[in-house]
C-alpha cells in the first residue's frame, strides 16, 4: 500500500514498528503537493525546509521512545487562521499578506508536542468569511474531485488537501459550518467540537463566541485521535472548558443498538436537493438496520437561525477586526495623510469585498438606535435555539441532518448572490448558536460524481455519541476516495 493511501492513525502505527519513517511520510506529501498544487491550490505557505527539519526531529525522538504517541510523525497542515511561530501567517488576506507571528497557537502547540510535522498553512477564505474558499486574496482553491466546483469554505483548504492526499489529517476553524461543509463537499471527516473544547489561543477570531478549531481527516477514528490531543484546558483562553472526559476514541464502536436518531423535518423540505435527501434518507436506513431508533421530529425557529447568526457574526467581526489598522502589524498603506486618513486607506486596500461587507453589516447592528432591534434580538434567538436544541436531546441521543443543501457548486456561482451563499449554510449554523458539537461524514454521490455528506450533531459535551453512530455507519458505508488522476480530477470511486 502506498503511503499516501494510509489514514493518519495507521501511518502513525508503521512509523511507531518502524515500517516507514517520519521524513518518509512528509517527502512523500510534500512530492504530492508538488504534483496537485497548480490544479488544487490548496496551500496558502508550503514550508518544505521546516517539514523535514521537523520530520528528521520528531523520528530521532520516536527512535528514543520520547515519542509514542499514535501521531507522532503525521505530516498535517494547519488552516491560515492560526498562528504559527516563525511561519507565515495570513487569514488568506492582504491585511495579512506578510504577518509572521512570534507564538504558537495553543491548538498547535498540542499537536507538535504530540509530534505533528507541520507541512504548511491551507486556504481559505478571507478571514474565514465565506463558504466556498473563493474570497482568499490569494486565489481560489478547487475541489478535488472535480476542479470546476468549490471545495467548500472557509475551511476549504484544509478539506481540500487531505481530499487531495497533500497532508494525512489537518486543523479547520467552524464558526458557522467551516469544517462540516467542506468536509462534505470534499468527501472527508470533519468533526466541530462543543464551544470550549478546544483551545481558541492564537486563533486569529472572526465571531469569537462562535468560533471553535476542529480536526479534518480521511475517516471518524482519526478524527477522535486528532481532537483528543486538541482537547485541554488553556487558562489563556477565557472559554476554554476542563472537561475529565476526553477519550474520544473510546466510543470508536460500530454498536448503536438502542440509540435513539432524530430527524429533524424542516430540515427535509424545501431548498433541499433531492439526491441530497435520498442519501442522508439511507444513512439513516443504515443506522436503523445497525438497531438505532430513528425517527423524524419537528425543530422550530430553524428559519430564524440564518439571520441571527449573520447579526451575531458580523457584530463580533467588526470589533474583532478593528485591530488591524495598520499601526502595529499588518499592511500599512503607502501614502496616507494623519492616523485616520491610514486606517481608512490601510483598511481599504487590505480587506477584501466580503470582509468588508460584514464589517459594515455588523458596525450598523451595533450602532446606536439599532443595537436593541438587531444585535439583542439575534442574541434572544440564540437563546431560543438552544433551548429548542435542549428539549430535542431530552429525546434523542443523536440529531441526523445534511451538512448542506446541495454538493459543491461551480466555481463563481455562489459569488455572484451572497445572499444565496449565506442561505446554504442553513444546516450547520444552529450547532455554533447553541454550541453544539457535530460531525460530518461521506455519505454518497451526486449525479455528477460530487460526494454528499451527512452530518450528526449531539448534545454539548456528547462527543462521544456522534462519533459512535459516526464509525457505525462509515463502518458499515464503504466509501473509498478515488486517487487523482494525471487530468487533476478524482477516478471514478467506489460506494
Amino acid at each position: 500500500m502506498d503511503i499516501l493511501d494510509l489514514t493518519a492513525l495507521e501511518l502513525g502505527k508503521k512509523i511507531q514498528a518502524g515500517e516507514v519513517t517520519a521524513m518518509e511520510a512528509a517527502r512523500a506529501a510534500l512530492k504530492q503537493i508538488r504534483a496537485w498544487e497548480a490544479s488544487i491550490h490548496a496551500y496558502v505557505t508550503v514550508d518544505e525546509e521546516g517539514a523535514l527539519k521537523r520530520a528528521a526531529a520528531v523520528q530521532a525522538k520516536i527512535e528514543d521512545g520520547a515519542l509514542t504517541g499514535p501521531l507522532a510523525g503525521v505530516p498535517m497542515a494547519v488552516k491560515d487562521n492560526m498562528c504559527t511561530k516563525g511561519l507565515r501567517t495570513t487569514c488568506s488576506s492582504n491585511i495579512l499578506r506578510n504577518f509572521i507571528p512570534t507564538y504558537t497557537a495553543q491548538a498547535v502547540s498540542n499537536l507538535e508536542q504530540a509530534g505533528a510535522v507541520i507541512l504548511g498553512k491551507t486556504n481559505m477564505d478571507e478571514f474565514a468569511m465565506g463558504s466556498t474558499t473563493e474570497t482568499s486574496a490569494f486565489g481560489v482553491t478547487r475541489n478535488p474531485w472535480n476542479t470546476e466546483h468549490v471545495p467548500g469554505g472557509s475551511s476549504g483548504g484544509s478539506c481540500a488537501a487531505v481530499a487531495a492526499g497533500e497532508c494525512f489529517y489537518a486543523l479547520g476553524s467552524d464558526t458557522g459550518g467551516s469544517i462540516r461543509q467542506p468536509s462534505s463537499f470534499c468527501g472527508v471527516a470533519g468533526i466541530k467540537p462543543t464551544y470550549g473544547t478546544v483551545s481558541r489561543y492564537g486563533l486569529i477570531a472572526y465571531g469569537s463566541s462562535l468560533d471553535q478549531i476542529g480536526p479534518v481527516a480521511k475517516d471518524v477514528a482519526d478524527c477522535a485521535a486528532i481532537l483528543e490531543v486538541l482537547a485541554s484546558h488553556d487558562t489563556k483562553d477565557s472559554t476554554s472548558l476542563e472537561r475529565k472526559d476526553c477519550d474520544f476514541t473510546a466510543a470508536l464502536k460500530e454498536d448503536v443498538k438502542g440509540m435513539r436518531i432524530g430527524i429533524p423535518e424542516p430540515y427535509l423540505g424545501q431548498g433541499l436537493d433531492r439526491e441530497v435527501k435520498d442519501a442522508v434518507l439511507r444513512a439513516a436506513d443504515v443506522l436503523k438496520e445497525k438497531g438505532a431508533v430513528v425517527e423524524t421530529f419537528d425543530l422550530q425557529l430553524v428559519d430564524y437561525a440564518i439571520p441571527a447568526y449573520y447579526v451575531i457574526a458580523s457584530a463580533e467581526a467588526s470589533s474583532n477586526l478593528s485591530r488591524f489598522d495598520g499601526v502595529k502589524y499588518g499592511y500599512r498603506t503607502p501614502e496616507y495623510e494623519g492616523l485616520h486618513s491610514m486606517y481608512k486607506k490601510s483598511r481599504s486596500e487590505g480587506f477584501g469585498p466580503e470582509v468588508k461587507r460584514r464589517i459594515m453589516l455588523g458596525s450598523f447592528v451595533l450602532s446606536s438606535g439599532y443595537y436593541d432591534a438587531y444585535y439583542l434580538k439575534a442574541l434572544r434567538t440564540k437563546a431560543l435555539i438552544k433551548k429548542e436544541f435542549d428539549q430535542a436531546f431530552s429525546n434523542y441521543d443523536v440529531i441526523l441532518a445534511p451538512a448542506s443543501p446541495g454538493t459543491a457548486p461551480r466555481l463563481g456561482e455562489s459569488l455572484k448572490d451572497p445572499l444565496k451563499m449565506y442561505l446554504g449554510d442553513i444546516y450547520t449554523i444552529s450547532v455554533n448558536l447553541a454550541g453544539l458539537p457535530g460531525i460530518t461524514v461521506p455519505c454518497g454521490m451526486d449525479s455528477k460524481g460530487l460526494p454528499i455528506g451527512l452530518q450528526l450533531i449531539g448534545d454539548c459535551f456528547k462527543e462521544k455519541n456522534i462519533i459512535r453512530a459516526a464509525y457505525a455507519y462509515e463502518s458499515a458505508h464503504d466509501f473509498t476516495a478515488p486517487s487523482l488522476t494525471a487530468g487533476g480530477a478524482r477516478e471514478e470511486g467506489t460506494l
